[in-house]
């Protein structure tokens, strides 16, 4: 299958030269997706999908376009591809446009990533049935329960990629999750929903599908009875589920794009003590079976760890190879793999006993974060802490600040990364923090 991939991406390279351009990178890619979605006791949907595509970049004359297609077929490609090069002629020149340099192809890992399963492959129809009608009982658990929806998804993607300097390489994964969303009679109308997946490339990693289903019932039970949180300053915990999409939030701007266009407020950080001390994050694509681990990446680049805050301190950002030229940077690798954020050495529990009265969060609500400034305002759900321990649930109430100015009042860690997302993050800890609701 990659050799077939990989002499397709090569194939393409060829005809792109032979069209006129000067350089060209190709990618072929083909993967298999199963879905079984389980409502209430009964199977409601089953989706099989096959997909191939074949992307090119092409260079011609200083001018440079991208074109995809999923007709494969050899008697069509020579057409596509010849007028894709033509297109790319009639367009204005760009001189930052150029394929990936060759010297950033050299020192590829031949690590084993382990990101393959041939488990996944003998996957079932009785097996993934059994994994719903499991996720179902347990999730239905409860005389509240209005309403269970089990899935599970799981696959395989393979791709190869060459360009007209020499690269050429393939990457293959499997993956293969479930889990359960519910949804839970509450006082009146209200209703209390939530949710709880479960995933990896192997199947052997799965934890058990009833512990899964129980995991989102109980996750929603705790929603029960919530009210609108109160406004104050506090302290916040974010629970380690919620804190990816929080390290996310404030990477986004981390990147040559955002940077040389002025929409960024990572511009001129690096090398500066930006945040709290205890916050370390690092980019690592070599983690076994990790949920974003590779060989190199979109442009070919090679993998390698790649510290971006260390302490506190900015060591690097996302930098392309394009957006490097036009602003001056050297290139690092244009997209995100696995986020370590380093660990700290409490349980949840002993966060909350630390903290004693603040706000937990859950999860996030929808909201916004200005990528030049910094600024936010995110709504959440969660709880209140009282005592040192989980209180009442709350909604409605969102929290607001600067995320450079919060993640300086990063305060502690917990030990406890969430392991189902490629941004591998504990709980979070932070100290006067705004929160605005009744």
């Amino acid at each position: 299958m990659r050799a077939d991939l990989k002499q397709q991406a090569a194939h393409a390279v060829e005809l792109a030269q032979m069209a006129g351009a000067r350089d060209a990178f190709a990618t072929a890619s083909q993967s298999r997706n199963v879905e079984f979605e389980y409502r209430d006791g009964a199977l409601e949907k089953v989706k099989d999908t096959t997909a191939q595509s074949l992307a090119i970049q092409v260079y011609a004359s200083d001018r440079y376009s991208s074109h995809q297609t999923t007709d494969l077929n050899p008697d069509r490609l020579g057409s596509f591809i010849s007028e894709a090069v033509a297109i790319t002629r009639a367009l204005e020149p760009d001189e930052y446009r150029k394929v990936t340099p060759k010297e950033l192809f050299a020192d590829r890992p031949v690590d084993d990533l382990d990101l393959v399963d041939a488990t996944v492959a003998t996957l079932d129809r009785e097996q993934r049935l059994a994994w719903c009608e499991a996720l179902d009982a347990a999730a239905h658990g409860h005389e509240r329960v209005i309403s269970a929806t089990a899935g599970v998804y799981d696959g395989t993607v393979n791709s190869a990629s060459a360009s007209s300097n020499g690269f050429l390489g393939s990457q293959q994964s499997t993956y293969c999750w479930f889990g359960s969303s519910v949804t839970l009679r509450d006082t009146g109308d209200k209703r209390a929903e939530d949710w709880f997946y479960a995933g990896g490339a192997h199947v052997a990693d799965l934890p058990d599908p009833s512990g899964v289903g129980e995991e989102a019932l109980q996750r929603t039970l705790s929603r029960l009875a919530s009210e609108k949180g109160p406004t104050l300053k506090t302290t916040m915990i974010v629970d380690s589920r919620a804190a990816a999409s929080l390290i996310g939030r404030l990477l986004r701007p981390a990147n040559a794009r955002s940077v040389q266009q002025g929409r960024s407020f990572w511009a001129a950080l690096v090398d500066e003590q930006a945040f709290s001390d205890k916050l370390t994050i690092v980019d690592d694509p070599l983690i076994k079976r990790g949920l974003a681990s590779r060989h190199y990446d979109s442009e070919g680049i090679s993998a390698k760890t790649l510290p971006i805050v260390e302490n506190g301190v900015v060591r690097n950002i996302y930098v392309d190879t394009y957006y490097g030229r036009k602003g001056g940077m050297q290139p690092t690798t244009g997209s995100a793999s696995n986020r370590v954020v380093s660990l700290g050495e409490h349980s949840l529990a002993e966060l909350l006993s630390e903290v004693g009265d603040g706000i937990y969060v859950t999860s996030w609500l929808g909201g916004n974060a200005d990528a030049t400034t910094g600024d936010f305002s995110l709504g959440l759900r969660g709880h209140v802490i009282e005592n040192g321990q989980v209180g009442r649930p709350v909604g409605e109430m969102n929290v607001t600040g600067n995320l450079k100015d919060l993640f300086g009042r990063l305060e502690m860690l917990g030990n406890d990364p969430y392991p189902y997302s490629s941004t591998l993050a504990p709980s979070l800890v932070f100290t006067d923090v705004d929160f605005s609701g009744a």
